[in-house]
């Protein structure tokens, strides 16, 4: 079986909504649409710098970027999955992972292929690290995504699976229509992003949950092929916006669980981000280049929850251990159980007006919307 064939299988299969979407383009045909955040290179030739993300790519007449979904086409930069999912789920809100923002809620969550790293332990792999040109994709406009995720219930559209940032144009457009008609905005990113599309972007986003994927700058350059500092950038920036931010961090044996460095970061985002901002400590299982490491041990992540809590972190969760008490919201003043679940189901809340029915403390998040 060849790539394409096979990506064509191991992908997420699209969610055709009767009446929206269109059947799933034949032959993968491209979506070209200009892209925002590109210059023209100075002389005779037609190269461009793409100005989306920090890598900051020069791309000649016909090249593709690092990402696989921008290409210079005769000196102008396009972006390939415009409007061309190749993934559209229904998911609980819960999935991306957020716990503090419309508990028990169903968020149209929506991908184009490819991504800005090329993380060993990417779970979605087989989309992530393809071009939107290898994919078989949807077509599905903003308009019309808007209009299914009303007409399904969902409270959110969550621009998701792949890094988002990839499709900023589709993601943007979309956005903006989402927010006329009161739903919320929401993603999971790595955070590798150039300020000023993240701040045009945060005018139109109500929640971003970044992976923070380690907290050293070698970790990032040997398992993501990237750069920690623009992803701590993002999130101050984020929540500067007013963006409700969430943080996951997939601990890996041997590679970023290590007390010291999960106390580091423990300490900078209470500093950074502030004492409310939840961090999911997610249990890793073996995946894509990293199949020989075993899955996190389930006292390491509690470890890393009692360190956060140490560092004046509020929330702290325990992710991908189904049933785990870790996963509960508690009350940070009196430790009231305010929301139980067992992996992505919620099976009670306790809050009141977003408060504390005991205590009265106001509990971060968005409740209501």
């Amino acid at each position: 079986m060849n790539r394409r064939d096979f990506l064509k299988t191991a992908a997420f299969s699209p969610l055709i909504i009767s009446g929206t979407a269109r059947a799933a383009v034949q032959g993968n045909a491209p979506s070209y649409h200009e892209a925002l955040y590109y210059r023209k290179s100075g002389g005779s030739g037609k190269k461009v710098d793409c100005l989306l993300c920090p890598r900051g790519c020069v791309l000649a007449d016909g090249q593709t970027g690092f990402c696989r979904a921008r290409k210079n086409i005769a000196g102008k930069l396009y972006s390939l999955g415009y409007a061309s999912p190749c993934a559209v789920h229904i998911d609980p809100v819960e999935k991306k992972p957020f716990s503090n923002v419309l508990p028990r809620t169903l968020a149209f969550s929506v991908a184009s292929a490819g991504c800005n790293f090329r993380c060993k332990f990417c779970q979605n792999w087989q989309i992530s690290q393809a071009s939107p040109l290898e994919t078989t994709n949807t077509t599905l406009t903003p308009d019309d995504l808007v209009a299914a995720a009303a007409r399904k219930g969902c409270r959110s559209i969550a621009y998701t699976y792949t890094e988002p940032t990839n499709f900023y144009e589709y993601m943007f457009d979309t956005a903006r229509i989402a927010r006329k008609r009161g739903i919320l905005n929401v993603s999971h990113s790595n955070g590798y992003i150039n300020p000023e599309p993240l701040k045009a972007l945060s005018t139109y986003m109500d929640a971003v949950n970044i992976d923070l994927k380690g907290f050293s700058s070698s970790f990032y350059n040997k398992l993501c092929e990237g750069e920690l500092e623009p992803v701590l950038a993002t999130i101050k920036t984020l929540k500067h916006s007013g963006v409700w931010v969430e943080v996951t961090n997939l601990v890996i044996q041997g590679y970023n669980d290590d007390e010291k460095t999960i106390a580091d970061m423990c300490r900078w985002l209470a500093k950074e981000a502030g004492a409310d901002v939840p961090v999911h400590f997610s249990r890793f299982y073996p995946m894509y280049k990293l199949t020989g490491v075993s899955p996190t041990p389930v006292k390491t992540l509690e470890r890393a929850r009692e360190i956060a809590i140490s560092a004046g972190l509020n929330f702290p969760y325990i992710g991908n251990v189904p049933g785990h008490p870790g996963e509960n919201t508690y009350c940070p003043k009196c430790k009231r159980l305010l929301i139980q679940r067992s992996g992505y189901n919620v099976l009670t809340i306790a809050l009141k007006g977003g408060k504390c029915p005991d205590c009265a403390a106001k509990i971060g998040g968005i409740w209501d919307a």
